[in-house]
C-alpha cells in the first residue's frame, strides 16, 4: 500500500447498486453512502471497483461511476422479480462472478475488501479468506434493532439474517459502525469485539446541498409560496413511517383549520411497501386531508437539493435509522427536521438548535411538535439559520477520511496476524480458513 492507504479496493453492495435512484425499491442512503465515500477515495488516488447484482439484462458488466470509480454488474440469479429476501440464494454466483473478475489478475490486485449490508458481508468473507487481504464491514441496519422497533403490521427480519450478520461480525477483521449508537449495539447484540469498531459518520454532499432561493425552488416544484411546507423524503414502507406525519398533520389541521400546511411527499413504494403502492394516497383520503397532500417521485440529487430547499421543515419520523442522511442533507440546505429519536438521528438533528427530536410514535406528540414549529415560524427561522452549521460536521470527505483510516487498522492488525477468533473455523496460514460449517455460500 502506498502512504498507508489502499492502492484498489473491492467494494460489495449486493442487493442494491450504488447507481440506483434513491426512494424507491431497495435504494437509499446505503446507495448514496457507497457512491460518494468511493468518489472521495478516488480522489485521494485510491481505486475502488464496486461490486453488485445487475437487475437488468441492459446493466452493461462495467460501468465508471467516477474517474478511479468502477461498477461492476455481476450476474447472478434473475433480473427482475427477485425479493432482497431470496438473494441469499444467489450469493453462490454472485460469490463466482466477484472471484472469476479478481483471478483475471496477478495475486494481490486487491488490497482490502469492503462490505455493505450483511449479505454482502457473506461474500466478503469467502473473498478475504481467497485473496488474503482484510476485510471491513459496515452494516448499515442490524436485524436485532430493525426487529425491536417495528411499525405496526410491519414484517420482522428473518432469523436467518441475524445469523447471517453475526457470521460477519465475527469474521470482519474491521467494522464501521455509523454512530456510537451502532458502535454498541454490535458490542452488546452480536458480541463484537469493541476494539475492532470504528465509529465513522456518514456525510452530505455540501456541495450541491446548500442554503438556495426558497422562492425559485417552490416555483420550480409548482409549489405556492405561502404554504408551510412540511417535506417527507424516503422510501415509502412502514419502517419510514411516512403515515405518522400524515395523521399528526391531519390532527393538526383538525384543531388548527386555518394554518396554511402543505405535506410534501417525496418517494416510492419499497419492501413491505410495494404490497399496498397507494397506501399514502388512501391514507390521506381516509384522513381527510387530500387537498393538502402532494406526492412527488423520487428526484435525482440535483432536483433534491430544490426540494429541501422549498421546504420549511423535514420529517424523518423512521421506527429505525442507522443514520438519517435526508436530515442532514435537508439541514445542509437550511431547513431544519423534525425526527425521531432513534438510532443516529440524535447525531445527524442537534435537537432543539437545528430541528426537534420526538420520543415515540405517537400521534398526539408528534402533532404538537409539528405545531410549535410551524406556528411559530420565527423558531423556525432561527433554527433554518442554524442548520448548515451543524450539517458542516458531516461532509463525504470526513467519511473518506475515516474509512481510510479504519482500513489502515484493518491491514496492520491483519498484517501482524491480530485476527478476529470465530467459531466457524480456523487460520490456515495468512489470510486463509478452512470452512467448518456452511455459512450458504462457498468458494
Amino acid at each position: 500500500m502506498h502512504n498507508s492507504h489502499p492502492r484498489r479496493v473491492a467494494v460489495l453492495s449486493v442487493h442494491t447498486s450504488p447507481l440506483a435512484q434513491p426512494g424507491t425499491g431497495d435504494a437509499g442512503g446505503m446507495n448514496v453512502y457507497v457512491l460518494q465515500s468511493a468518489i472521495q477515495m478516488a480522489q485521494r488516488g485510491v481505486e475502488v471497483e464496486i461490486f453488485t447484482r445487475a437487475t437488468s439484462s441492459s446493466d452493461v458488466p462495467v460501468q465508471q461511476a467516477a474517474p478511479g470509480v468502477l461498477v461492476r454488474n455481476v450476474v447472478a440469479g434473475p433480473f427482475e422479480g427477485l425479493d432482497k429476501h431470496d438473494l441469499p440464494t444467489q450469493l453462490c454466483a454472485f460469490v463466482a462472478g466477484v472471484l472469476r473478475e479478481e483471478a483475471r489478475h496477478e495475486p494481490g490486485y486487491y488490497d482490502l475488501v469492503h462490505s455493505h449490508y450483511w449479505l454482502s458481508g457473506q461474500v466478503g468473507w469467502l473473498a478475504r479468506d481467497r485473496w488474503g487481504v482484510p476485510l471491513v464491514h459496515t452494516a448499515h441496519t442490524l436485524a436485532a434493532v430493525k426487529n425491536r422497533s417495528l411499525a405496526e403490521g410491519d414484517t420482522p427480519e428473518p432469523a436467518a439474517r441475524q445469523i447471517g450478520e453475526q457470521q460477519v461480525v465475527s469474521e470482519a477483521d474491521r467494522l464501521v459502525a455509523n454512530t456510537s449508537d451502532e458502535a454498541d449495539h454490535l458490542v452488546q447484540l452480536y458480541g463484537a469485539d469493541p476494539g475492532r469498531v470504528d465509529v465513522v459518520a456518514p456525510g452530505a454532499d455540501l456541495t450541491r446541498y446548500r442554503p438556495g432561493d426558497r422562492a425559485a425552488a417552490r416555483a420550480k416544484l409548482g409549489l405556492d409560496p405561502h404554504e408551510t411546507v412540511v417535506t417527507f423524503v424516503g422510501r415509502i414502507q412502514p419502517l419510514k413511517a411516512p403515515d405518522v406525519l400524515l395523521r399528526a398533520a391531519a390532527d393538526l389541521l383538525a384543531r388548527k383549520p386555518e394554518l396554511p400546511l402543505r405535506i410534501l411527499v417525496v418517494g416510492g413504494p419499497s419492501g413491505t411497501g410495494l404490497a399496498r403502492p397507494d397506501v399514502l394516497i388512501d391514507l390521506a383520503a381516509s384522513l381527510g386531508i387530500s387537498s393538502r397532500v402532494t406526492f412527488l417521485p423520487p428526484q435525482a440529487p440535483e432536483h433534491l437539493a430544490d426540494v429541501y430547499r422549498a421546504s420549511d421543515l423535514v420529517a424523518v419520523p423512521s421506527y429505525s435509522e442507522s443514520f438519517g442522511l435526508v436530515a442532514v442533507e435537508a439541514q445542509a440546505c437550511g431547513t431544519p427536521v423534525l425526527a425521531a429519536n432513534v438510532g443516529g438521528l440524535g447525531v445527524a438533528v442537534q435537537g432543539g438548535t437545528t430541528g426537534l427530536l420526538v420520543d415515540g410514535h405517537r400521534i398526539d406528540d408528534w402533532s404538537s411538535a409539528l405545531g410549535s414549529l410551524v406556528e411559530r415560524p420565527a423558531r423556525l427561522a432561527e433554527m433554518a439559520r442554524q442548520a448548515p452549521l451543524h450539517a458542516a460536521n458531516f461532509s463525504w470527505e470526513h467519511t473518506a477520511d475515516g474509512l481510510l483510516e479504519s482500513y489502515r487498522k484493518a491491514t496492520i492488525n491483519y498484517n501482524n496476524g491480530n485476527l478476529p477468533g470465530t467459531e466457524f473455523g480456523q487460520r490456515r496460514g495468512r489470510g486463509r480458513w478452512k470452512l467448518r460449517r456452511s455459512t450458504g455460500v462457498r468458494a
